[in-house]
């Protein structure tokens, strides 16, 4: 069982799953609870890693949830041990309302979302914000890879639990780099016909009488 569901199915939850029928499935899930914290596996850290983004839930003082979208080069995103995450967060429009929620509640949730394997991973944790000059020997390990920008801060999530979410419905897509590196041997093979089809067409052109062009078809006497 997951920790991931113990802390998702709460009573209102669990009473939704009993009127839409499947409070037996959770039930199963729920057999045997864990109470610690999940590692960071293999396969779910080099997911994380291997991503260009993700999305960031946070919850204000009023109770309303909001969510952002953070990105950057794969790997921006750093497994710093097997229960934390961390990366350096640049300057963007400036209204800090992710960081204000974050002081007042560090329980957040992140989702990452893989079109192309056509994958998501869904994880509570608890995040700080922090200036980077608390802690340069971190910042100076989350520098690279990072987000193009200034650097305001350094963000660390506490991973709690995490869970694979079913990849139903996700469409795939691909990014610039990823097409660019799929369609790199097309643009080659192009590359080589034209330089042939140049070499032919100069070759004719060196010798207009070595070849007969065909009669056209309208130029043919009729039989």
């Amino acid at each position: 069982m997951s920790r991931y569901d113990r802390l998702a199915y709460t009573s209102s939850v669990r009473r939704v799953q009993q009127e839409m029928g499947s409070a037996t499935a959770a039930d199963r899930r729920l057999r045997d609870p864990a109470e610690e914290a999940e590692p960071l596996t293999g396969d779910v850290a080099d997911f994380i890693r291997g991503l260009d983004g993700f999305l960031f839930a946070s919850v204000g003082e009023t109770g309303w949830p909001y969510i952002q979208h953070r990105g950057g080069p794969p790997g921006f995103v750093h497994v710093l041990d097997e229960h934390t995450l961390g990366y350096l967060d640049v300057r963007g429009n400036r209204q800090y309302i992710t960081t204000g929620n974050v002081r007042g509640d560090g329980r957040v949730a992140l989702f990452f979302l893989d079109h192309t394997r056509q994958a998501r991973l869904k994880l509570f944790g608890h995040a700080t914000a922090r200036p980077v000059g608390e802690d340069p020997a971190l910042a100076e390990r989350l520098a690279s890879p990072r987000t193009d920008g200034t650097v305001e801060q350094f963000v660390t999530i506490k991973v709690e639990a995490f869970a694979w979410n079913c990849p139903n419905h996700i469409t795939p897509r691909f990014t610039q780099r990823e097409l660019s590196d799929a369609l790199a041997p097309v643009r080659d093979r192009i590359a080589r016909l034209e330089q042939e089809n140049a070499a032919l067409r100069a070759e004719l052109a060196a010798h207009p009488g070595a070849v007969r062009p065909e009669t056209p078809m309208t130029d043919r006497p009729a039989r």
